[in-house]
């Protein structure tokens, strides 16, 4: 089984290849959690993400005849360009296997590496499978995304990272998706301290190690937008370090990881995937368990699609009260619009959309239904815009 001194050898090879990225306290996300955060911010890697960390650890050690071959691997993404960037810089040939569900941003990121993407597939397991046919047939080295010690051993140079900042942290909490980065660091953690917690945190959708470990049995989800942890089966190595060195395992589902997703836009200004928001949003979602301790978390990655980031930004705003729907009812005669724009100014909001409706409502055919998108300051603003209304006599209520 992998140990901390091959963590160590690992580290070793990776000086001055990856960034030590970050550790540091937010002392407004610890206020709100009301524990100690410290956040690691491996989406600051030059790949955004801390799988280049294990990729360049295996690919450094090839022989030169596994060089010579060049390499396969797939990936929904991260693992990809961790991949296609080192075997870029080492001068070996990468050929990526990705699924097709897979973000534009991190295909196009990973063509800009210089590797070969093949799109295969609906699932991970679909893309391993062609990942292998395409190993056999060329004679490709297959780089395995997180079953594998050397790439155990890369990711675990993380907690070796964060133990050396923060010697005293109580628990980390680590996203798991087959469990290579919760493996290598559950290694270094247990070995250098061990009496610290090591926590993992899947989705709902995708919890495939939470049920080899406890015995469970969660449906899978066809998607989620954490897609980095988005794995159908555990891996055999991983999961037997899992089983010794991690103390328990947890779930969240996609708006709690929404929400952290939009905290860590927000209050740290870094913007991190779903995967990356997985352990915050673990911490907010039970803050009994870990009030008053040091609490590790990593940052894992910051590759999303911006079009997804914006549909997590605007529904994060409904969330918190800031983007509200109000209909109103009046009389359909001119200038009642105009008002109504006028109140709503009044009360210090801004109108995003206004949708008048006539021909389907069950109201008198000479009222009207007004539909308003509006951006306050949370819900308290919304209740006073409506009061507002009430009070100039029209009819309003929240949707």
């Amino acid at each position: 089984m992998l140990s901390l001194q091959d963590v160590q050898a690992a580290a070793q090879r990776l000086q001055g290849q990856v960034l030590d990225t970050p550790c540091v306290e937010s002392r407004t996300l610890s206020q709100i959690a009301g524990c100690q955060i410290y956040l690691k911010f491996e989406n600051l890697q030059y790949t955004a993400s801390f799988k280049e960390r294990g990729a360049c650890n295996k690919l450094t050690q090839l022989t030169p005849a596994e060089r010579a071959r060049g390499v396969v691997a797939m990936s929904a993404g991260n693992h990809a360009q961790g991949v296609a960037y080192h075997a870029q810089r080492l001068g070996l040939r990468a050929t990526i296997v990705m699924p097709r569900f897979t973000p534009g941003v991190k295909i196009e990121r990973t063509r800009g590496f210089g590797a070969e993407v093949v799109l295969h597939g609906d699932t991970l397991d679909e893309a391993r499978a062609h990942a292998r046919a395409l190993a056999d047939t060329q004679g490709l080295v297959f780089v395995h995304p997180y079953d594998d010690e050397a790439i155990m051993a890369g990711q675990g140079t993380i907690a070796l990272e964060m133990l050396r900042a923060q010697p005293d942290l109580d628990v980390l909490v680590i996203a798991v998706g087959g469990g290579g980065l919760i493996g290598g660091m559950a290694t270094v953690a247990k070995a250098l301290r061990p009496d610290i917690e090591v926590i993992g945190v899947q989705t709902e959708r995708f919890a495939a190690m939470f049920d080899a470990i406890k015995g469970t049995h969660h449906p899978q989800g066809a998607s989620t937008i954490a897609e980095g942890i988005a794995v159908g089966t555990p891996g055999r190595l991983t999961q037997a370090v899992v089983q010794e060195r991690v103390d328990d395992l947890m779930l969240v589902d996609e708006g709690d990881i929404e929400q952290a997703i939009v905290m860590l836009l927000e209050i740290e200004k870094t913007l991190v995937e779903g995967a990356g928001a997985a352990g915050l949003a673990a911490v907010l979602k039970q803050p009994g368990r870990f009030a008053g301790r040091k609490v590790g978390l990593v940052l894992c990655g910051g590759n999303i699609d911006p079009m997804l980031l914006a549909s997590i930004i605007e529904r994060g705003m409904v969330r918190a009260g800031r983007l509200a729907r109000i209909l109103v009812n009046a009389r359909d005669v001119p200038g009642n619009l105009a008002r109504i724009a006028a109140l709503v100014a009044e009360a210090g909001a801004n109108i995003d959309e206004v949708h008048h409706q006539r021909a389907f409502t069950l109201l008198a055919a000479q009222n009207v239904e007004i539909e308003l998108v509006l951006q306050t300051r949370g819900r308290e603003h919304v209740q006073q815009v409506i009061d507002c209304l009430h009070n100039a006599g029209f009819a309003a209520r929240a949707t």
